[in-house]
C-alpha cells in the first residue's frame, strides 16, 4: 500500500471510531436523561405512558443532538476557512 493509501485508511479508521464514539455517547444520553425520567420505577415491562415519554423524550433528545453537532461542525469549518 502506497502512502496515500495508507493515510487514507488512516483516516477512514478515525472516521469509524469517532462514530461509534459519538453512537455510544448518544445512547448513554439517552439512557441518561430519557429513561431515567420516563421510567421512575423499571419493572419487567413498560406501560403506555412510559413507552409515550420514551419516544417523545428520545425524539426531542436526537434532534438537539443532531443541532448541536451541526453547529459544531459549522464552526470548525469556519475555523479551517480562516486558518487558509
Amino acid at each position: 500500500m502506497d502512502s496515500e493509501g495508507v493515510k487514507k485508511a488512516i483516516i477512514q479508521a478515525t472516521l469509524q471510531e469517532t462514530n461509534t464514539a459519538n453512537a455510544r455517547a448518544l445512547i448513554e444520553g439517552i439512557t441518561g436523561s430519557c429513561f431515567e425520567k420516563c421510567v421512575p420505577k423499571p419493572g419487567t415491562s413498560l406501560s403506555s405512558s412510559e413507552k409515550t415519554c420514551m419516544s417523545y423524550c428520545v425524539e426531542k433528545y436526537i434532534a438537539s443532538w443532531n443541532e448541536v453537532n451541526g453547529t459544531y461542525i459549522r464552526r470548525l469549518r469556519q475555523g479551517a476557512e480562516g486558518n487558509n
